[in-house]
């Protein structure tokens, strides 16, 4: 079985598709540019750890930390012995980045440092010195500001010219002389405007500062501050423009597919249409889809137009035929009322009493044809357009009241089958007027001592109400083979004149459909038989 989605499903789809793109873009750059400030702080964390591992070698191997630990001066023989080799902790102690856009809590601009109350520690000093010219590597080519502080928070080494001072004031710095590498995010004090895409990352609003504790047997001896702006994402962007261009053929593209489903699945079946009703409005027939729209409303509408051009055809039809016959039935009586009038009116006088009692009779016949199939007519009409209430009808006894007034006409009229209470779903008048229908039917054309047998059964569904089938089996002359497809025509009848006017079977058959029954010519041996069902009100 083909699969055609609905079109609200389809709709449902595509405003998806539409609402997430731009949430997507701003999500992926927010997540993007976090990402940038995660990758600076893991740089700047590498590059913390490494040098406070090299400071604090060289730390460990500076003259005056050795007097310190011994308080004495230091001997030929110490000077020439060997440090005994140290043990490498090979614990893996992994320091994640921690800052978050979304929740880090921005800082103000780092304070310029001040002044120290004491000079910085010697032994700190003298192991700093050796690192120097790593720090200006650091600053050309890592393009980060590095210092290292002692344990009083003096700076000791700096790639700028601020040796000497403290940062003891910095909450960075304090944490990381507790003891614990800290990761802080402040707003960038910057003296340039807004840079060109290719100047490095001076369009950046923050700035990522990281300390990390130098840690000795023990005992902090100082920290390694660094800092660094991180890639900003306009920067970043446009450094893999191309990439990015690619994606944004690649989205075009799946625009474009989309609007070429829209086009195949909205667009094609809505021009079939039109050119269906285009083609109904100018006299042709509307013709049914010989493709599936793809889509299952489209589908149902266009088999719903076939089904309603094909009605209002077949009305059409109905219409013209109708009033072709009515036309043919209406002119033979006024034909004969005009020649009856004209003669009386030219020759009244010459002519003796018993014509002119002849031609009165004429008028006075035609007059009451004319009015029979008006009156028919108008029936007919009421049960076209007859539309079913909520009214009941005790079945069994309009029957019975419509079997004795023909009973008194002539008819022979018998009732066998089930008895009983039971109620059909029809207004009373409508019911009388089909069992009239019927007996006036076989009156007319058996004449008086035809036999009836009329059967009541009651048929029991459990999907639907139930059912009342009566079959009504005559004994006269019976409905010819040629004949058995026309007698629910409107106008067709065999005794025209006996005053018949074909409309009897017609009214039955739309009063019983309009109500959900039916009634059906069955083939018998002699005479005719008609089943007619209607359904039955529940309780």
């Amino acid at each position: 079985m083909t699969f055609r989605p609905r079109l609200r499903t389809l709709l449902l789809v595509i405003n998806l598709i539409i609402l997430l793109l731009p949430l997507g873009g701003i999500t992926m750059l927010r997540l993007y540019e976090n990402e940038l400030v995660r990758q600076t702080e893991s740089e700047l964390i590498g590059q913390t750890v490494l040098l406070s591992s090299a400071f604090k070698e060289a730390y460990r191997k500076s003259a005056f930390i050795k007097k310190e630990r011994l308080q004495l001066p230091a001997t030929e023989d110490e000077e020439e012995t060997e440090a005994a080799p140290q043990l490498i902790d090979t614990t893996l102690a992994p320091i994640a980045p921690i800052l978050d856009l979304a929740q880090a809590v921005i800082l103000p601009p780092a304070p310029a440092p001040t002044p120290a109350s004491q000079p910085g520690d010697p032994a700190a000093v003298a192991a700093a010195s050796t690192l120097k010219p790593l720090l200006a590597t650091a600053r050309k080519n890592l393009l980060a500001g590095t210092r290292i502080v002692d344990f009083r928070g003096t700076i000791v080494a700096s790639s700028s010219t601020d040796e000497g001072q403290s940062l003891s004031g910095w909450s960075e710095v304090a944490r990381a002389l507790a003891g614990e590498t800290t990761s802080q995010l402040r707003i960038r004090n910057s003296k340039w405007s807004t840079p060109a895409l290719g100047s490095i990352s001076r369009g950046a609003r923050i700035r990522i500062f990281v300390a990390h504790p130098v840690i000795l047997d023990n005992r902090i001896i100082g920290a390694v501050v660094m800092s660094r702006t991180p890639l900003e994402v306009t920067k970043a962007l446009y450094l893999i423009r191309f990439h990015l261009l690619k994606t944004g053929l690649a989205i075009g593209s799946v625009a474009l597919l989309i609007t070429l489903l829209l086009a195949y699945y909205l667009n094609r079946p809505l021009k079939r249409l039109i050119q269906q009703a285009e083609l109904a409005q100018t006299g042709h027939t509307f013709a049914a889809a010989t493709e599936s729209a793809g889509i299952r409303e489209f589908d149902q509408l266009s088999a719903a137009l076939t089904r309603m051009a094909g009605t209002i055809e077949a009305r059409s039809g109905y219409i013209r035929s109708f009033a072709a016959t009515v036309s043919h039935e209406f002119k033979t009586p006024l034909t004969s009322l005009r020649g009856a009038m004209e003669l009386l009116q030219e020759h009244y006088d010459g002519m003796s009493q018993e014509e002119r009692e002849r031609f009165l009779t004429i008028i006075q016949q035609e007059t009451g044809r004319l009015e029979q199939l008006v009156s028919r007519l108008l029936e007919l009409a009421r049960a076209d357009a007859c539309t079913p209430g909520n009214e009941q009808a005790p079945l069994q006894e309009i029957l019975t009241q419509t079997i004795a007034q023909y009973q008194s006409r002539g008819l022979r009229i018998t009732l066998h089958g089930e008895t009983g209470t039971t109620t059909a779903c029809i207004a009373p008048d409508l019911l009388a007027s089909i069992f009239a229908n019927i007996f006036g039917n076989a009156l007319m054309h058996n004449g008086p001592d035809t036999t009836i047998t009329v059967t009541l059964r009651r048929i029991q569904r459990s999907d639907a109400p139930d059912l009342a089938e009566l079959l009504f089996v005559d004994n006269g002359k019976g409905i010819s083979a040629a004949n058995a497809d026309k007698i629910f025509k409107p106008f067709f009848t065999t005794a025209r004149q006996q005053g018949g006017s074909g409309l009897g079977l017609s009214i039955i058959r739309s009063l019983l459909e309009a109500h959900g029954g039916s009634i059906e010519l069955q083939p018998v041996d002699k005479g005719a038989a008609f089943r007619v069902l209607l359904p039955l009100c529940k309780g």
